[in-house]
């Protein structure tokens, strides 16, 4: 540190070596159109819903209960978006309060599978006892339906988060944009996009049971419609699941540790490696590594950890050094 000026450095000894870890500053702009989606969704929720049981529509009324839940799981994400950001400086979240909004996304998707059984069973039994359908009235509050979820969708699809694909430091990181969606915001669009497929299902099958008199076709579509909110479903929980479990130990960024290791110390050896994601597409590393000091005594925790920095993707690496007993002497195999 430079004494140009003279002045006394006051600073803690420790102070230059801390830092925060709110990993992630959140995702305001999606905040901000899901809090819009959920107005949206709740005031054509209770629209449909009531003209379901006024036009005695199952696929109608099968959407509005359907939407009824989705402006339920927006509000869910709404909730995590806020609590995200109110508890960020709270010292109790190790690792930050991104896994909130993850939290979000998973409890969404769970929510989004007991949709699609509720619509599935209440379609069966429309289909074994079928009722009169009014199709005219039933179209017009589906075809407003369809629209409210249209812009919904374009809402929640325009997020910051699908334009951030770029290169670290000149190395080509083309895969690391996979890790970079919000979860929580993708939870609240599949709401949306599973809305919209449910009312385009209902026209048709309205449209169809108008026109040909295939009354069986409204309850056979919300079948369709289960089925394929179901599939949506599982794979946002596989997804949202994967993070709150910390399954990353495959993520691209794993093998570029221990190719950094290798470039740095051909010979050390991994004793432990524990790598987890923090943010959107931002990782956390923990390496124990073992060297013989002797040959590499310029192998500090430090020189690591600079090496690493270069993968922008590791905003929080910690390197523990473990030195051989004699040169030459094996300690542990390599991981």
């Amino acid at each position: 540190m430079s004494n140009h000026h003279h002045r006394k450095d006051t600073t803690a000894p420790e102070a230059k070596w801390q830092h925060s870890h709110s990993f992630d500053t959140g995702n305001r702009s999606g905040e901000t159109k899901t809090r819009w989606a959920v107005i949206l969704t709740a005031v054509m929720m209770v629209a449909e819903i009531a003209a379901g049981w006024l036009y005695n529509s199952m696929a109608l009324l099968a959407d509005g209960w359907h939407m009824s839940s989705h402006a339920l799981a927006l509000g869910l994400s709404l909730l995590a978006y806020t609590a995200a950001r109110r508890f960020a400086s709270d010292k109790r979240f190790t690792f930050g309060t991104w896994k909130i909004e993850i939290l979000g996304g998973y409890t969404s998707a769970v929510m989004l599978v007991g949709v699609a059984g509720l619509m599935f069973f209440q379609s069966i039994e429309r289909l074994i006892t079928p009722s009169p359908i009014h199709y005219d009235q039933a179209i017009l509050v589906a075809a407003i339906g369809l629209a409210v979820n249209v812009v919904c969708a374009v809402l929640l699809n325009d997020s910051p988060d699908h334009h951030h694909d770029h290169d670290h430091h000149g190395h080509d990181h083309h895969h690391h944009h996979h890790g970079n969606h919000d979860l929580n915001l993708r939870s609240a669009y599949l709401h949306v996009i599973a809305d919209a497929a449910t009312s385009l299902l209902a026209i048709a099958a309205l449209f169809g049971g108008k026109l040909f008199g295939f009354t069986w076709l409204d309850p056979v579509m919300g079948i369709v419609g289960a089925i394929l909110v179901s599939g949506w479903a599982v794979g946002l929980l596989k997804d949202t699941g994967r993070v709150l479990l910390d399954a990353e130990m495959d993520a691209p960024v794993v093998e570029e540790v221990r190719e950094v290791i290798t470039a740095c110390a051909p010979d050390a050896r991994i004793a432990d490696l524990h790598v987890w994601k923090v943010g959107r597409g931002k990782f956390s590393c923990i390496l124990s590594l073992v060297i013989d000091q002797k040959t590499h005594p310029h192998c500090t925790p430090d020189y690591f950890r600079q090496h690493l920095g270069i993968h922008e993707e590791l905003v929080h690496i910690t390197v523990e050094i473990n030195h051989y007993v004699e040169a030459g002497q094996p300690v542990l195999t390599p991981v």
